[in-house]
């Protein structure tokens, strides 16, 4: 039982440690992607979101706090999670390559001005780096939400995107740090929206 206890209290310390060295490298980079994001809202653009894995449901769990609400009562944001529609993603997937079914999706829906929130831990995903690529030919804005080094999603990027990298190499740490983004964006949008 206290090996098991040892366990879950490492755990519990790798995460402290891993939100720790992101408190010291992200929260101007947060309050950056919050203004843009805020920008492109005030000017009736959208922000489409996409992610694979546990990366699927931070894009989700973004797009629902926009939709519905974060903490307080206040009008509905425009957000489309690109990962919740299965009939199109296993269609794309199907037809052309799982490696379309964001980029796809972006050149169907997006607007000039609009901006893709993409997560990837590793920032490899071929789906995600096609993403971005989309997002650039229909003169989007780009942020992205990565880990470990970038990847590649993070040598796409132009100078106007903005990458928040959660400085950790595993998986589980970098999803964990990059659910607290997500509260931070919500929060942050929120109180410059519409006050305290």
């Amino acid at each position: 039982m206290s090996e098991s206890l040892e366990r879950i209290h490492q755990l519990f310390d790798a995460s402290i440690n891993a939100k720790l060295a992101a408190k010291e490298m992200l929260p101007a980079l947060v309050i950056s992607a919050g203004n843009l994001m805020i920008q492109t809202l005030l000017q009736e653009g959208k922000i489409l979101t996409c992610g694979n894995g546990g990366s699927s449901g931070d894009a989700q769990h973004f797009s629902s706090e926009l939709l519905n609400r974060f903490e307080r009562e206040r009008p509905s944001l425009p957000a489309i999670s690109l990962v919740s529609d299965t009939a199109t993603l296993t269609s794309i997937a199907n037809d052309y390559s799982f490696n379309d079914v964001f980029a796809k999706q972006i050149r169907a829906l997006a607007q000039p001005g609009d901006i893709l929130l993409a997560f990837t831990t590793s920032g490899n995903s071929s789906n995600i780096v096609q993403a971005i690529q989309a997002a650039h030919d229909r003169q989007m804005h780009v942020v992205a939400v990565t880990g470990r080094d970038g990847g590649d999603a993070q040598r796409l990027l132009h100078s106007e995107d903005i990458e928040l990298r959660v400085p950790d190499q595993s998986t589980a740490r970098i999803q964990e740090v990059h659910l607290l983004l997500i509260h931070c964006l919500c929060d942050y949008i929120d109180s410059q929206l519409f006050g305290d």
